[in-house]
C-alpha cells in the first residue's frame, strides 16, 4: 500500500513578499493538495486563495492545530494517509513545524512510517541569524522569554552568560505588541559590550536588521512596536 506523504509547505514571513520569497515547489503542492493541517485556517485560506485563484477553496479541508486546538491525529489525518493522499502542513508564518505546534503532526508522522517532505521557504529565525554577523555555528532559539519582568531579566542573564562562557548566539522573539518592553528589558540587563541584533519585518519592504553593542544601542533610537521581530545576542 503507498502511504501519502507529509508536506511541509512554507509561507510569507511579511506582507505581499510572495514573489520574493517562494518558489514555484510551493504552488506545485499547493496545486495537488486538498487536505490541510492548519496554524489558522482563515489565514491558510487567504494565502492559497492569494497564490492560486483559481483553485476551489470549498474542495479543501482544513484542519485547525493553533497551540490552543486539539486534533485527533489517528481518526482525522491517518486513514487520509492510508488512502495515499498528501496532507500539507501550513504554519502562520514561514517555515511549518519551527516554532510552530505542526512540529506534533511531524512527529506522528515519522511514528507511522509516513515520509516527510520540507519545502525551501522563508524562516525568519533562520534569515535573522544569518544576517546578523553573530555566531551561526553554535546557537539556541528559545521561542518567547518569560512575561514576568523578573523571570525575564533573570532569563536575559542567563542567555547573556551562554554567550559568554560558549560563544553561542542566544535567538528569541515576542508577541509584537510587548517588543518595546522586551527591548528595553535587554538593554537594562545585559552588559555594555554585549552585542545585540534587532531584525524586524524581515522580508518585508521596511525590514530592518541592525546589530549594535548594547551601549550603542542605548544611544540608537527604534521603535519595533507591533512589527514582528527576531532578537540575538551575542
Amino acid at each position: 500500500m503507498k502511504l501519502g506523504k507529509l508536506i511541509l509547505i512554507p509561507t510569507i514571513i511579511s506582507e505581499d513578499s510572495e514573489d520574493l520569497t517562494l518558489n514555484k515547489n510551493i504552488t506545485n503542492h499547493l496545486e495537488n493538495i486538498n487536505f490541510f493541517v492548519v496554524e489558522n485556517i482563515r489565514t491558510s485560506r487567504r494565502y492559497i486563495r492569494k497564490i492560486l485563484p483559481k483553485k476551489n477553496i470549498d474542495n479543501i479541508t482544513f484542519h485547525s492545530y493553533g497551540k490552543n486546538d486539539k486534533l485527533d491525529f489517528t481518526k482525522e489525518l491517518l486513514p487520509y494517509f492510508l488512502c495515499g493522499n498528501d496532507i500539507g502542513i501550513i504554519s502562520e508564518a514561514g517555515m511549518p513545524a519551527i516554532a510552530d505546534p505542526g512540529s506534533e503532526v511531524v512527529k506522528f508522522a515519522h511514528k507511522h512510517d509516513i515520509q516527510v517532505v520540507p519545502i525551501v521557504g522563508p524562516s525568519s529565525i533562520f534569515l535573522a541569524l544569518a544576517a546578523s554577523g553573530m555566531n551561526g555555528q553554535s546557537f539556541v532559539f528559545h521561542g518567547y522569554l518569560p512575561i514576568n519582568s523578573k523571570d525575564r531579566n533573570t532569563k536575559i542573564k542567563l542567555l547573556e552568560k551562554a554567550v559568554k562562557t560558549l560563544n553561542q548566539t542566544q535567538i528569541f522573539m515576542e508577541t509584537p505588541y510587548r517588543n518595546n518592553q522586551l527591548l528595553d528589558a535587554v538593554l537594562k540587563t545585559c552588559s555594555s559590550e554585549t552585542n545585540l541584533c534587532i531584525a524586524s519585518n524581515v522580508t518585508g519592504f521596511n525590514e530592518k536588521i541592525i546589530t549594535r553593542s548594547i551601549a550603542e544601542w542605548k544611544c540608537f533610537k527604534i521603535s519595533i512596536d507591533k512589527q514582528p521581530t527576531i532578537f540575538l545576542i551575542g
